[in-house]
């Protein structure tokens, strides 16, 4: 699957792959402002990263029950740059 969308051959999805693919499988426009604002609701000490404690957070608030390890997983299953957070980057 992700050599079907890795586009540059990287190989791992940057942030416009991904709007790419979830678009077509979404097949909705604006896919990637609402991917933003989705972002940026989990975001919640608005510092532009997603962390373990912005997902514990929000979970929470949903009544999500996740473990520290399936929130590190999906931290890990994520992030590009191995700092344990997830960037939003702005273009």
């Amino acid at each position: 699957m992700i050599a079907d969308v890795d586009k540059d051959g990287s190989g791992a999805i940057d942030f416009d792959e991904f709007v790419h693919m979830m678009t077509a499988k979404i097949g909705e426009r604006d896919t990637k402002e609402e991917l933003i604002k989705a972002f940026r609701i989990i975001d919640q000490d608005k510092d532009e990263n997603i962390s373990e404690r912005d997902i514990a957070g929000i979970a929470r608030e949903l009544g999500l029950n996740f473990t520290p390890e399936d929130i590190q997983e999906m931290i890990e299953e994520a992030d590009r740059d191995g700092n344990y957070e997830l960037e939003r980057v702005l273009y």
